[in-house]
């Protein structure tokens, strides 16, 4: 791909490679991906605040009629909207006898118990207390201050995203046997794409990536085609920053689709029954055209979201067996470094 720097690059959506290199002839990146480069990202943004806010899942799948439930970190969290169609959150066992109550339904915003009849409209009652609950527009996050143990935030670190009016999102969700860390550090490690995912990606150049010295920007500056059909690409400049210690994004800065993110975000969810880690990852696409005929594609959002999901799937089946693997060296002691 040619990049010809910000004011030579393509301005044409699609491309047509002119020479495909076959995969085991691409310039090997190895030696560019240094760990102490990827684990010095890392560490500084397990360092970042968090305010103990955590991703649950997609805004969409918070709804009036039951409870979105899920486990963050071994906490039960309910989460479902109120009569005003606002965000409510907190804990998923029933004070009372402990029903599951994401098996209750819930009648003009309120969550009723199906064992006893227990109602909670998203105030203290009876023992049990809400969780701070944000909807960014896309993702819903919950606060949980015992699990976090940080200072509280009172809103979340959500990325700068296109506007939600000219934009299409889509939301993955998929789960691995890893930390978050795991996830992140992937993430943190842009050299591996066209090797690993050759399917989506090629020509991948990482034009710049952080020192981690004071000042200078954190993030890794790639150049790499998105893969459409045969010879066929789309020609983009990215950047990854990791603005918080379980989120990673990636940001279009140059060539189609300037502004539209992809974010990452790894819940801890607890152990399985052998004490294994597991995590979640959210990742939500935010993506945005100047072009007329994006609005065709906004239009199709029903039709396109199941498509964006699965090509998000494809290449977390591939980044959730990295990141498993990641976790298995380092709990034995033999990851490198």
């Amino acid at each position: 791909m040619s990049t010809g720097g910000a004011g030579g690059r393509r301005r044409l959506p699609l491309s047509l490679r002119r020479h495909a290199v076959p995969w085991e002839r691409q310039r090997p990146t190895w030696r560019e991906a240094r760990p102490a480069v990827i684990a010095g990202a890392l560490k500084r943004a397990q360092a970042r605040p968090s305010g103990n806010w955590y991703v649950v899942g997609a805004s969409r799948d918070v709804r009036g009629d039951r409870p979105l439930a899920r486990t963050v970190a071994g906490q039960e969290v309910v989460a479902w909207r109120d009569a005003a169609g606002r965000p409510v959150a907190g804990p998923g066992i029933c004070p009372h006898l402990g029903a599951p109550l994401r098996d209750s339904p819930v009648r003009c915003g309120t969550l009723v118990c199906h064992w006893h009849g227990l109602a909670l409209d998203g105030v203290p009652f009876a023992g049990w207390e809400p969780f701070p609950a944000h909807d960014d527009g896309v993702l819903l996050w919950v606060r949980l201050d015992a699990v976090g143990g940080e200072p509280p935030l009172d809103a979340p670190v959500v990325p700068r995203r296109p506007a939600p009016a000219r934009a299409l999102t889509a939301v993955y969700a998929g789960v691995g046997t890893c930390e978050p860390e795991d996830v992140v550090a992937n993430r943190l490690d842009p050299w591996h794409g066209a090797w690993f995912h050759p399917y989506s990606f090629v020509d991948l150049t990482v034009a710049g990536a952080p020192d981690g010295s004071h000042g200078s920007e954190d993030g890794f500056t790639v150049d790499v085609s998105f893969k459409v059909a045969g010879r066929l690409v789309v020609p983009v400049r990215a950047v990854f920053t990791a603005p918080g210690p379980r989120t990673v994004v990636m940001r279009i800065t140059e060539g189609e689709g300037v502004g539209s993110v992809v974010e990452t975000h790894a819940t801890p969810l607890g152990t399985d029954e052998r004490g294994r880690p597991r995590t979640a990852v959210v990742e939500a696409v935010v993506a945005a055209s100047g072009r007329p005929g994006f609005a065709l594609a906004r239009g199709a959002a029903p039709l396109l979201r199941p498509l964006v999901r699965a090509a998000a799937g494809r290449l977390w089946r591939d980044d959730l067996a990295y990141a498993e693997r990641r976790w298995s060296l380092r709990s034995t002691g033999r990851f490198p470094g």
